[in-house]
């Protein structure tokens, strides 16, 4: 099985850091499993490694597409798997990071697919929810799926009627696709969770933010404009994008927008933190600078036991 190490953490974490660092003692290589550095032009706002990082160690899967493109977790695991395939093919162990935590949960553990289902089911189902309530969908869905209906709140409109749309539209319960599409790994992976105190990664996201301002993000914003991209694209859709563009379009003030991002990144960070809560990790770290020697001899070990 093809050994790789994942680095996963909430943004401003340091993950960026600590995988250049690591790639440059075992002459790696990086995959970035983050959704907005695919885009070109986005590089102050996505924190993207600069030009002189990327001439430290080889970066991939950044710059690929222009930010009127949509990029999703198929694709990323597309992409991903050739890369790591062709560097396994040169002794060459790829160091996937990022905080696209799907995109690393579909790459390790395969992407959960499902059939096309009529589009007259689902509006059958809102008109039942309508008529008779969530209680008598959700019990339905017991009888149904008890395995699903178990892990999710019986208040959850949306899974209740997801749950209820697979069965009825398949003959056979999500658990049990599930079940069958759970493939065997083809990684063995070291993960690595950068994990730092929250107060401590409140603050870094707001320097990040003032920092960025610093570096010219209005500037390269406004050259999205000139390029003639519009608000409009996926890529300006962005965490410390979306929240600057009323400053451009209707002259919000800048201080009030500043804010905002800061407080939108502080709240997709909380988001990233549950995530990986619900994870298991071969190694946590939580405080720098820290000795790379020490992370080696654990890969090792881990790696040394085989699968």
């Amino acid at each position: 099985m093809i050994p790789i190490i994942t680095i996963e953490g909430a943004t401003a974490s340091g993950k960026s850091t600590l995988a250049i660092q690591l790639a440059k003692l075992i002459n790696a290589q990086i995959i970035s499993a983050d959704s907005r550095q695919v885009y070109r032009y986005l590089d102050i706002g996505t924190a993207k490694v600069s030009i002189e990082e990327q001439q430290q160690v080889h970066h991939h899967l950044i710059n690929l597409i222009d930010p009127d493109a949509s990029y999703n977790a198929g694709a990323f695991c597309t992409d991903a798997s050739a890369i790591i395939a062709q560097l396994h093919e040169n002794n060459i162990i790829p160091i996937v990071c990022g905080g696209t935590g799907l995109y690393v949960k579909s790459l390790l553990q395969g992407l959960f697919t499902l059939p096309d289902l009529p589009i007259y089911l689902r509006l059958e189902l809102k008109e039942r929810l309508n008529n008779e309530g969530l209680n008598s969908l959700y019990n339905q869905l017991q009888s149904l799926d008890p395995a699903f209906a178990s892990n999710i709140s019986a208040n959850d409109s949306q899974r209740v009627l997801r749950g209820l749309e697979i069965v009825l539209g398949t003959g056979m319960p999500i658990s049990e696709h599930w079940r069958m599409q759970q493939a065997q790994p083809r990684y063995h992976a070291f993960r690595i969770l950068v994990d730092i105190p929250r107060p401590l990664l409140y603050s870094r996201i707001n320097e990040r933010i003032h920092s960025m301002l610093a570096s010219g993000l209005l500037e390269e914003i406004h050259g999205l404009f000139n390029r003639g991209f519009t608000p409009l694209c996926p890529g300006l859709n962005s965490l410390g994008y979306k929240e600057f563009i009323p400053y451009f379009v209707s002259g919000a003030n800048l201080e009030e927008c500043t804010n905002l991002a800061a407080q939108h990144t502080r709240n997709y960070a909380k988001r990233q933190c549950t995530w990986y809560r619900k994870t298991t990790f071969d190694l946590t770290i939580s405080t720098f600078p820290l000795r790379l020697s020490e992370v080696m001899h654990k890969i090792e070990e881990v790696f040394s036991r085989g699968v």
